[in-house]
Parts: C-alpha cells; sequence; structure tokens
C-alpha cells in the first residue's frame, strides 16, 4: 500500500493534504513540512499493548497516599510538589547549556536503590562524553547505566529488560519511532513518542524525564500537545553568563505552579539555593537626564537603560500635577554605565534629574532619591528601603529622600537623613532647594 503522505507544522501541528506557504492556525511563515506515514498508522508496538481498560465506579477505586521520591536536592522536590510521582512523566525545557543535562545527572542516581538502577538515555551524546561530564560532577554511582540510543522501540526493549527505577530521555527530539517513516524532531514524531513515553510511565509506574529543546522564543519546541501529554513542564531559565539558575512549573498534576527553584552554577555542578534573599544585594545607579528646547512639532523622548514609556508617562505627570511646560522640550534620559533597570524605585529619581536639567539647578551630592511615582502625583513606598539606604550609607551618602510610608517603617540608620515625603512637589522642593 502506499504510505500516507501530509504536510505539517512544525510550530502548532496543524495538518494539511498539500503544502501551504502560510499556516492557517498559527500564521508561521514556511513552517509546512511534508511527513509521510507508514500505511499501518500509528500504534503501539506490540511491547506496549495494555489488557483492555475496565470501567470501574468511582466508590470502588482504592486510593493510596502518594508515595513519591525524594532526589534530595531540595528545590528540585519543591518544584515538583514535593517529590518525583511514580509513574509520572516530567519535560524540561531550556536554553542549550544553560544546565538541564547537569541537573538530570545530579537527581538521578539519587532515585535509585542498593537493587534498582536508573536509566539515562542519550540521543545527543555518547557514553564517554556523559562520562566525562560525570567525572567533572563527581558522579561515579554503580546503578546509574547510559544508554545511546535514538530508536523508541530499543529503548522501550531495554527499559523492560533493566526495569529502572526512573529513566531520563535526552532530547525527546532526536528519538523516533519506527512507526512513522518522518525525520527525528517532526511533530509527529515527537508526539507520537511522547504519547509511547506516556504509556510506558503509567504501565511501569517508573517515572520518565523528558529533556526537551526550545524555540528562539523560549517556548518547548514541538507540538502544543506535548505539554498536554505530560505530567509536569519545567522551565529551566538563567542567562549563561551569570551563575544562577532558575527551575520553575509552568504545569503540575501533582502540586503547585507557584513554586520556584533557585540553583547556582559552578565547576562541581547545580547547588541549590535555599535562600535567595541572602546573595541580593542593592546597586546603587547614577541617572542623568537632559532637557532642551526645540523647534520640531514633535519633541524627542529618548531613554537609554530605563523604558521609554516609563519616561514618558512620568513626563505626563510632571505636566498634569506640578505644571511644568515639557511639550516644546527634548528630553533624554540616561542610566550611566549602561545598565538596564526595570524597577519602580528609580522613577522620583528620573523625575529629579528631569527637573534639575529643565531648570538649571544642579541636585546636591550625597542625596539618594527614592520612590515610585504614581499618576496622581503621589509617592509610593518601595520593597527592601531599609538594605537599599544602609547600602547608600556605607557609600558615603548624607541624605536619603524616601516615601513617608516606607519611613514610617524604619529605625534611624547611622550616618545618614531620612527625609520622608508624600507627593512628588514636595520632593522637588528638597532637593533643588
Amino acid at each position: 500500500m502506499r504510505a500516507k503522505t501530509s504536510f505539517s507544522c512544525q510550530a502548532c501541528g496543524h495538518q494539511s493534504p498539500r503544502w501551504l506557504g502560510r499556516c492557517p492556525d498559527c500564521s508561521g511563515w514556511n513552517t509546512m513540512k511534508e511527513e509521510r506515514q507508514a500505511a499501518t498508522g500509528k500504534g503501539r508496538p506490540a511491547a506496549m499493548k495494555m489488557a483492555q481498560a475496565k470501567a470501574t465506579p468511582i466508590a470502588d477505586i482504592e486510593v493510596v497516599g502518594e508515595d513519591r521520591r525524594l532526589t534530595q536536592i531540595g528545590e528540585f522536590d519543591r518544584v515538583l510538589g514535593g517529590g518525583v510521582i511514580p509513574g509520572s512523566v516530567i519535560l524540561i525545557g531550556g536554553d542549550p547549556g544553560i544546565g538541564k543535562t547537569t541537573l538530570l545527572l545530579q537527581a538521578l542516581p539519587r532515585l535509585s536503590s542498593k537493587e534498582e538502577p536508573v536509566l539515562y538515555v542519550s540521543g545527543e551524546e555518547s557514553p564517554r562524553q556523559i562520562k566525562m561530564r560525570g567525572q567533572r560532577l563527581g558522579i561515579e554511582h554503580p546503578n546509574l547505566l547510559i544508554l545511546a540510543e535514538t530508536s523508541l522501540e530499543q529503548i522501550l526493549k531495554a527499559a523492560q529488560e533493566i526495569q529502572p527505577a526512573a529513566m531520563v530521555v535526552d532530547s525527546i527530539q532526536t528519538v523516533y519511532t519506527e512507526q512513522i517513516t518522518s525525520a527525528p524532531g517532526s511533530i509527529s514524531q515527537v508526539q507520537e513518542v511522547a504519547g509511547q513515553l506516556m504509556w510506558y510511565a503509567k504501565r511501569s509506574s517508573v517515572p520518565v524525564f523528558i529533556i526537551g529543546h526550545v524555540t528562539k522564543d523560549g517556548a518547548i519546541a514541538g507540538p502544543r500537545l506535548l505539554e498536554h501529554i505530560v505530567d509536569t513542564v519545567l522551565y529551566f531559565e538563567g542567562d549563561k553568563g551569570h551563575s544562577f539558575r532558575i527551575l520553575r512549573a509552568v504545569k503540575n498534576r501533582f502540586g503547585s505552579t507557584n513554586e520556584i527553584g533557585v540553583f547556582e552554577m559552578k565547576d562541581s555542578g547545580l547547588e541549590e539555593v535555599s535562600n535567595p534573599s541572602e546573595l541580593s544585594r542593592p546597586i546603587l545607579v547614577e541617572l542623568q537626564a537632559l532637557v532642551s528646547s526645540t523647534s520640531y512639532a514633535m519633541p524627542k523622548r529618548m531613554a537609554n537603560g530605563v523604558e521609554q514609556n516609563r519616561v514618558s508617562l512620568l513626563l505626563a505627570v510632571m505636566e498634569k500635577r506640578l505644571g511644568m511646560h515639557l511639550s516644546g522640550q527634548d528630553v533624554y534620559v540616561n542610566v550611566v554605565g549602561g545598565m538596564q533597570i526595570d524597577e519602580p524605585a528609580i522613577d522620583l529619581g528620573i523625575v529629579a534629574a528631569i527637573t534639575s536639567s529643565l531648570r538649571e539647578v544642579p541636585i546636591e551630592p550625597g542625596l539618594l532619591v527614592l520612590g515610585e511615582v504614581g499618576l496622581g502625583g503621589e509617592v509610593r513606598a518601595i520593597s527592601q528601603a531599609e538594605m537599599r539606604i544602609r547600602e547608600a550609607a556605607k557609600m558615603g551618602f548624607k541624605r536619603c529622600l524616601l516615601a513617608e510610608r516606607n519611613l514610617a517603617k524604619l529605625e534611624p540608620i547611622d550616618g545618614i537623613e531620612l527625609i520622608g515625603i508624600r507627593e512628588v512637589g514636595e520632593a522637588l522642593d528638597v532637593v533643588l532647594a
């Protein structure tokens, strides 16, 4: 029989009998790829066929307590909801090199008992490469088995022979099933492989961790159905130029999605950060503003290091609440040092810098300005005010301007005078006095 041919969108999974330049479902351009399926169609291999299911009254179903297995990595276990549920399928996505393999290599041996091995299936690295990484991480567990294989049928056959306590598949985009003739990583392959791994996990009560690639937009590559098939979807995030990583759950059938785990990448692997607030340290930034008259009908509004829309909003507050005429002025705002600031506490500093340039009155040295500015011209309280002020005092600042609500909750701080204000007008009277 002739093989059936169809075109599938590699972004959303939409199928069409003919090629289309633009996917009618997700509107993606040039995402339709030809896929051929065997005449026998999809289906579970003979080794995976299960007995016919039988309907059971809900009152007769026995409920037992959750038998969670701990990875002994506190941050990981908490994001999972308290540990790993037997038979669950967990999908982990993240940018290349972010630490997905490292995290699972560290966690997998801890799920092993004295009698039960654990299986790590790699479709991207050779056993020797994984061995070298394991030596760097100090992983020499005798029950950690490595299998370099991309055929799903061979993976399931090996898993049934080994009967592992847990299994990792790295990554699902490299695994293929012989039931479908399309290339590995295609929509139909990813969908079918995920489905068969799910059947294996539920049938054998073995937790399966699946590593998935992400697109340039940060979403897990493959059909959206992939995230619906699995029980838990985790994203491992962070900047490869910095050492800290964040693990968060966007879907969890066995726990909350409000938890995040924080890790630090070191030479010896990932180390959990149990108290991230201890690592935070306020950074004082210098703001510059330049206001100059213009003859053009549309004055320029340029911002470097802060969001331009935020600057426009503050300019509107200054015109409405303070009576300043800025419609004929070009306004330039810059954060010294090239830093990017996304923080409401910078609002009052921007207003003060712009007003100083407009009125050509310098701001006194040694003055720290903190506060969020509301649309009514009010100065709102900010978080961690005491930590910020103490850091400023260490650097030699003598006076601090902040919201009155913050001042009411603070004890006197040696070496710095605290001035509380309610509205922007009061702040400018102090700054430009």
